[in-house]
Order: C-alpha cells, then structure tokens, then sequence
C-alpha cells in the first residue's frame, strides 16, 4: 500500500513535470524523490510518469490517479485539523436541553454566540422540562441542560444563568391594565393563570408562598405547563399572569406588561447544569460551557 509521502511527491511532480522543481519545493533532493515515485509505482503496479531526458509527462494513469491523490491529501488534512480543533474544543457536537422559559432570551443568545465563536460545533437542541433533561443528563442523550429548580442535582454540576425580575401581564382591556404601576394587593380576587404543580413547580411554589406570605388570595382559573400558554390565555382575555420578564419580549397584540412592586428574591432564575468531570472527555463541551456562562444576565 502506498504511503502518503509518496502520493506529495507525485503531486509536486506532477504539478512541475520537472524532479528538480518539485524536489525543492519538497525540500529534497532528486534521488530520494525518484526512488518515492518508484514505490508509488510499484504499489500501484502501473507506471504514473513518462521519463525522457528532456520531459517528464503523466500517464493515463498518472492523469486518472492525480486527483484522487489530491483529493485523498485534502481529506487527510482536513481530518488532521478536524481532529486538532476537537483537541482543542473547537469541533465536535453539543447537545443542549433547554425549558420553555429559555426560548425567550437566554437561549437565542446562546445559539447566536455559539454560531460566531464556535461555529464547527455542531449546537443541538432539545426541548424538555427539568425532569426529562435531567434524566437525560444522566443516561448521556444530553450534555448541557438549561433548567428551573428545584431539581435533583445529584451527580451534577449547576450553575445560574439567568435571574430576572417578574413582570404582571394582563388582558388590555382590564380595568387594572389603566395604570402604569401595581401593588400585590391589586391581584386579590382577580382571575389568575397560575403554573402548574407538576411541570412548573419551581414558579408555582414561589407565587404560592408569595401570595400566603402577602395574605393575596387570587382566583386561580387555569393551571398551565408552559409561559407561553399562560401568554396565550391572558391575551385571549382569560386573566392575568405573572411571568418572568424575558417572556414579555414576545409581544401579543391584546396583553399589556406592568410592573408589579414585589420582594427583591422573587426573580426567575435560569440555571446551566452538566454531568460531572464530562467536560474531560468532552473539549467542545468544556468551550460550549464557559461561553454560555459568559453570557449569563444575574439582575
């Protein structure tokens, strides 16, 4: 079998048609580029240069056989540095979960990032709540997650991400939607979407204990999984809502976003989490990582 040495020396030659030229280009000198030729020749079993005293000329099969060396020398190098830069965390594949609530600011800021400084980082997404990312953090399907607590940390690593203030949305044509700033003891009695105790337990328990420890007493009309259902219903009229202040972002043509005076530790956090010592065997998770925490927003 034929070396890769020796398909460089019938490139050059083939690309000077002359052994001096392509010698110095290669930095040798004639005897040992000659005697490569004769090995590649050999190998092959078919001549790849006419010799003359005066002229170097290809073959029909040097003519069909230099591309697919040029071709196979490409590939070569282009795998050498594919592998360089997975060494280095520059290639490879990520995949990332994520919660709803990332949708509306942290992750498209991740993913822009991700693109312009990593871009041979091949950035999957999954969208899953805490419970499937972290079950899949640990059977290895995931290597990032983007959560909300409380959650079961065990084997994992975590880190916050994103912590931001709530905000009050309501139907336009609510009577409270008039003025511009809200008190909690404004939401009493009012019809309200409150999360879910299941799938959105993290901000379900925080209203829960803010309206007990305020003595507000909503009226809870629905109970809803994800933000962007609790939007949906508030502009089709159903009641107000409390939601993280990135969710607002997403406009809907009959809600308005007030402010809503609260304590300073009821905020939305979004926290990274990643199995331990995985960034070891994973470079471009290691890169992926430090960036995202590079764009972490802690209002």
């Amino acid at each position: 079998m034929f070396q890769l040495s020796q398909l460089r020396c019938f490139v050059e030659v083939a690309a000077e048609l002359h052994f001096g030229r392509a010698a110095e280009r290669l930095n040798m000198t004639q005897p040992p580029l000659s005697r490569q030729i004769r090995q590649l020749e050999h190998a092959l079993g078919t001549a790849l240069l006419e010799r003359t005293r005066r002229s170097v000329r290809l073959t029909a099969a040097g003519q069909a056989f230099l591309p697919e060396a040029q071709d196979i020398l490409h590939r070569c190098a282009a795998a050498a540095g594919k592998a360089r830069r997975a060494v280095q965390g520059e290639a490879g594949r990520v995949v990332l979960g994520y919660s709803a609530g990332a949708n509306f600011d942290f992750l498209p800021r991740a993913v822009a990032a991700a693109q312009h400084q990593l871009p041979n980082v091949d950035l999957e997404l999954r969208e899953m709540v805490t419970v499937e990312q972290l079950e899949a953090l640990r059977g290895g399907r995931i290597d990032l997650g983007l959560i909300r607590l409380p959650a079961d940390l065990h084997g994992l690593e975590m880190r916050c991400v994103m912590r931001e203030p709530m905000r009050l949305v309501l139907p336009r044509a609510h009577p409270l939607a008039r003025r511009r700033r809200l008190q909690l003891q404004d939401l009493h009695g009012e019809p309200f979407i409150m999360y879910s105790a299941g799938d959105g337990r993290y901000f379900h328990e925080m209203l829960q204990a803010l309206f007990h420890e305020a003595g507000v007493t909503p009226r809870f009309i629905q109970h809803v999984r994800h933000t962007h259902s609790m939007l949906a219903l508030a502009n089709a009229g159903i009641g107000l809502a409390l939601v993280p202040a990135s969710t607002a972002l997403l406009r809907l043509n009959n809600l308005v976003v007030r402010d809503l005076a609260l304590p300073d530790h009821v905020r939305g956090e979004m926290h990274m989490v990643w199995r331990r010592r995985e960034a070891i065997a994973n470079p471009s998770l290691e890169r992926m990582r430090a960036l995202f925490m590079g764009l972490s927003a802690l209002d």
